[in-house]
């Protein structure tokens, strides 16, 4: 699954130009925020009237979620955690009025060595870190007594477009969510400490020592018609399944290149048809009290 569509944050050991891309991780962020939202509004009201010092957005990317958090929480200590400098720049500069600090930790290896705080988020990143359990067990290790491990990853795939387009095949997202499937695979098999590994997303939480597990979906659903801003975010991540190169049909990539030339009447940026409906599941634990 390749961070197309699926994912907002940067992901370590990948090798991108991440200047490149970041344009294009903010428009895929900026789509995906209302789950995130959504997430830390669940976990503020699990805990009324307790709110974190200090906070942690492991595999940041440009910063979205970050500024988020820093929006949510004015007076906690905001810090975007990333690999990628170029990427951190932007936090950077997304999250100056609010105080966002950065910090570059290469990842898994730097988990370790990361803060203690109150609030950890990592948001489609764990799954890119080889051993997941001990990933998670890194972080729930860096939470301060009764502080919140948010771990977003899995859900349902993205649909933005109806089944049938006009032209084409009908079809094409299904065609694309299983190339983006084989792909995942072929990425975590390339990770160390997979073989074998069962995606128990409670279970790992619960190993790590974490109580109060739980699982909630959230929905983000952005109606057609959307409005210019969204249709150009939509364009910027149709735009990289294009990168799966042979891997896709040439009446799909046809169909894509159509989708995202701003020039051709068929353009996503000129269709009042284009959506975003998606799911993803966010999963939580908590530090115990000492």
């Amino acid at each position: 699954m390749d961070r197309m569509t699926q994912h907002a944050h940067s992901h370590p050991h990948t090798p991108h130009d991440w200047s490149a891309m970041a344009d294009e991780l903010e428009a895929e962020a900026q789509i995906f925020l209302p789950y995130v939202a959504g997430a830390l509004e669940a976990i503020d009201a699990d805990r009324p009237g307790r709110r974190p010092g200090v906070i942690l957005d492991v595999g940041a990317g440009p910063g979205v979620f970050t500024a988020e958090l820093a929006r949510r929480h004015p007076a906690a200590r905001v810090v975007a955690v990333d690999g990628a400098p170029e990427l951190l720049e932007r936090a950077r500069e997304r999250g100056a009025g609010a105080g966002v600090e950065t910090l570059r930790v290469d990842l898994p290896g730097g988990l370790a060595d990361l803060p203690e705080a109150d609030l950890i988020l990592a948001a489609q990143t764990v799954h890119h870190l080889g051993d997941q359990a001990a990933a998670v067990a890194a972080l729930a290790g860096r939470l301060r007594p009764g502080g919140v491990l948010a771990v977003a990853e899995g859900g349902l795939p993205t649909r933005f477009l109806p089944r049938d387009l006009g032209f084409g095949r009908p079809g094409l997202q299904d065609r694309l969510d299983a190339l983006l499937s084989e792909g995942f695979a072929a990425m975590r098999a390339q990770e160390g400490g997979t073989d074998g590994v069962r995606e128990d997303w409670p279970g790992m939480l619960r190993a790590a020592g974490l109580t109060d597990v739980r699982a909630r979906t959230f929905l983000v659903d952005r109606p057609a018609p959307l409005d210019d801003g969204a249709r150009a975010a939509v364009a910027r991540t149709l735009g990289r399944y294009l990168r799966l190169g042979d891997r896709l049909a040439e009446v799909d990539a046809e169909t894509l290149r159509r989708l995202v030339d701003p020039d051709d009447p068929a353009s996503i940026r000129r269709r009042g048809d284009a959506f975003v409906l998606a799911a993803r599941t966010v999963f939580t634990g908590v530090a115990r009290e000492v």
